[in-house]
């Protein structure tokens, strides 16, 4: 495992996940709920922050490493399964959107490992629409984590549809891999 900024980094972000969940089981003599809120999104944004600067670190310093590409998608998706549990917790989202989201995450992963081993791994790439997918629901997190009105928008509603759409492009994206992966398992 090289130990270079870009992995630090990544752990840090893989770190952050206590605190964004650990905030809210925290007694209100500490922190009050809006404050706790604040807080976690705080954290969480952070976080998704990091996620940029590990790539654009690993890239621009020429640190780039396979156990860095291997950390990087398992940081996120520990980050984003762990904030959409305690978004259910909490009942500002519905669990079968946080099923579908998780869940497709740990498909295609499973699918993009099975797809390397047969030397495939191009035609399960990252492509527009997941990217898509992960800016929506990167967005919708922290509004629902926040859950209050900010400079006039209510976040929260906000959050809701954007999380929806999440999901629905959750959906898509997975058929779109599955399509994918189908050409090379039909030679």
């Amino acid at each position: 495992m090289p130990l270079n900024l870009p992995n630090l980094l990544t752990w840090l972000r893989i770190a952050m996940i206590p605190g964004i969940v650990g905030v809210f089981y925290l007694p209100e003599s500490m922190l009050s709920p809006g404050e706790k809120n604040m807080t976690a999104t705080a954290l969480f944004i952070a976080a998704a922050l990091t996620d940029w600067l590990d790539g654009y670190l690993a890239r621009r310093l020429n640190q780039m490493s396979a156990f860095g590409a291997f950390l990087d998608p398992v940081a996120d998706k520990l980050m984003v399964a762990a904030a959409l549990i305690l978004l259910v917790e909490l009942d500002r989202t519905n669990a079968v959107v946080a099923i579908i989201i998780i869940g497709r995450e740990i498909a295609v992963s499973a699918l993009r490992e099975w797809m390397a081993r047969m030397g495939e791994s191009r035609s399960v790439a990252v492509n527009v629409l997941g990217k898509i997918k992960t800016i929506s629901q990167m967005v919708a997190i922290p509004m629902l984590l926040y859950y209050d009105v900010f400079v006039g928008i209510d976040l929260h509603l906000l959050g809701y549809w954007l999380i929806y759409l999440a999901a629905l492009l959750t959906v898509v994206s997975m058929f779109y891999y599955l399509k994918m992966a189908a050409v090379p398992l039909r030679r």
